[in-house]
């Protein structure tokens, strides 16, 4: 029998995956650094994740699942790091080639998934990697022609590391999902941050007053609400709804910055992103198929 699409979750979860495509560009009218503009993403949308589990009366149970908590707390301090990582990406290499780098981290799930997670190791997977390896390459032509930093090339890339640590960590939760799951680690990212913020600058913030507005847009609306919609509608829809729409962020990203920054992929580039993506899916349908 046919799945049948849930409609309500589906325009949620668009709307989340266009949310989190528009990061990058809510964040470039942010003038502090990166890791302040995660740090306060974290507070913002912790605080209001939080006050809507709590509001719809969730309540932790912290002894009953420990074990899945730790999963999640680990899985919320490499999301943090990979935030970190990311947004400083963000700033060295623009949004367009940083969202692409993130991007190979669900590449890094996908080609590891047969040794973390015992599935098959299959041709299709294998030829999805060979593709996406190609658009890297493409994608990353600029970094020795343009004179690109390689900092930031190294920073998307390992933001792309930590994104896998993050699905690891959080797939091998198995009892606490929804909105408690993200509430978690969203205020385990903004601990990583905040003892990280706290090493660094003792907490000393020189932000100025126009930077706050987009600050609490991307907090409060692009995280918090953004990770509301993800979370409250990932489990009404299909696997290869999400799949095939999940791809939507890093399109939305790449174009948002052509549109609003004036960010220009050159054609190999352009082909690469293509690559990427049709690699991943390449993946991801496979792995739907076999769970069918």
């Amino acid at each position: 029998m046919k799945e049948r699409l849930d409609k309500k979750s589906f325009i949620k979860y668009i709307v989340s995956v266009l949310l989190f495509g528009f990061n990058g560009i809510v964040a470039s009218n942010i003038s502090v650094s990166s890791y302040n503009i995660v740090f306060f993403r974290t507070l913002f949308g912790s605080l209001l994740l939080v006050s809507v589990f709590f509001i719809k009366g969730g309540k932790f149970n912290f002894r009953k699942n420990q074990h899945d908590i730790i999963y999640i707390t680990l899985s919320g301090v490499a999301m943090g790091t990979s935030w970190m990582f990311l947004y400083e990406a963000y700033e060295q290499i623009g949004i367009s080639l940083a969202s692409i780098l993130y991007y190979f981290g669900s590449v890094i799930v996908m080609m590891l998934s047969p040794i973390i997670f015992k599935e098959k190791f299959t041709l299709p997977k294998i030829t999805g990697f060979i593709v996406v390896i190609v658009g890297i390459v493409l994608v990353n032509q600029r970094s020795a022609t343009d004179g690109l930093s390689t900092f930031g090339i190294v920073c998307g890339f390992l933001s792309a590391i930590t994104y896998f640590f993050m699905v690891t960590f959080n797939k091998k939760s198995k009892n606490i999902s929804g909105i408690e799951n993200s509430a978690i680690q969203l205020v385990a990212s903004f601990i990583t941050l905040a003892v990280f913020i706290g090493i660094k600058q003792r907490f000393v913030f020189h932000i100025p007053a126009s930077d706050w507005p987009w600050i609490l847009l991307l907090g409060l609306f692009n995280t918090g609400f953004g990770c509301y919609l993800y979370f409250s509608s990932l489990k009404k829809l299909p696997a290869q709804t999400v799949a095939l729409c999940g791809n939507l962020e890093l399109f939305s990203a790449v174009i948002f910055a052509e549109i609003f920054l004036h960010e220009k992929l050159l054609l190999w580039q352009k082909v690469g992103a293509i690559l990427i993506v049709l690699g991943t899916m390449i993946g991801e349908l496979i792995k739907v198929r076999r769970n069918k």
